[in-house]
């Protein structure tokens, strides 16, 4: 018999606790099974700042940190320049990254950190009661946007991985998305890539991903995967953003 599906041994055995449809869980997962496979697991450290993103640290068999919102960068900046035989990432919200954080995320990668920054996109603020975030699409529903985002008010989404792109330092950005399988499977690949830069010393590493939050948008879980494919694709496009030429050491840090 064909073995079509192991657990990773990353991945602690337990029932997660998101809400239906939230897709936090599948980017665990492949988080995990990449950590896996690269053979990295002991010296992995992650860090989780506050928000839904924060629960992270009680799914994943290595070592975690807790940051203050959207300090993530600057607390893995730390264990990365103190260790930097470890493999350090963050695992941050939108509402955390693209708001709070934003000077955080900007001057890290502006610095060349040897860190990988995973950054999940759901367009909303989350575990705080569903507000307007820097990702919201125009016209989406919110509980501070109730007749959806005005774009002469309230702007456009912040497309995070474009902006970090246009810096010089960065090494590696790419976006994926969690509304279809094959999309999944193409994430996972993304992931082994930005750790891969990271083990290779060529700085810093970013991936997008694109999430749903079933709970604030007001919707079934299935619903929640189609209004992502059709309202948020439109403005955060899918694809490696910034790939490093195959000689690039990448960043100033020794």
């Amino acid at each position: 018999m064909n073995k079509v599906f192991s657990y990773a041994d990353a991945l602690i055995r337990k029932p997660f606790h998101y809400c239906p449809g939230c897709t936090h869980g599948t980017i665990h997962r492949l988080i995990a099974e990449v950590i896996d496979e690269l053979g990295i697991r002991e010296r992995v450290v992650g860090i989780s700042p506050v928000g839904c993103a924060v629960f992270i640290l009680d799914y994943l068999r290595c070592d975690m940190f807790q940051a203050s919102h959207g300090r993530a960068p600057a607390v893995a900046t730390g264990a990365k320049r103190c260790r930097p035989d470890l493999v350090v990432f963050t695992y941050q919200g939108d509402g955390d990254l693209a708001a709070i954080g934003t000077s955080e995320i900007v001057h890290a990668a502006n610095r060349g950190e040897r860190i990988t920054v995973f950054f999940v996109n759901n367009a909303v603020y989350g575990m705080t009661g569903g507000q307007m975030a820097p990702t919201s699409v125009p016209g989406q529903r919110t509980t501070t946007t109730p007749h959806g985002r005005n774009t002469e008010t309230d702007g456009y989404p912040v497309n995070m991985s474009e902006m970090l792109a246009a810096l010089h330092t960065p090494a590696y950005i790419a976006r994926v998305s969690m509304h279809a399988p094959k999309e999944i499977i193409a994430a996972r690949h993304v992931v082994k890539k930005a750790f891969e830069h990271q083990l290779a010393g060529r700085c810093f590493s970013f991936v997008e991903f694109l999430s749903t939050c079933p709970t604030n948008w007001g919707m079934t879980p299935v619903e929640s995967l189609r209004w992502l494919e059709k309202e948020m694709l439109p403005y955060f496009p899918l694809g490696e953003i910034k790939v490093p030429p195959a000689d690039d050491t990448g960043g100033r840090m020794p």
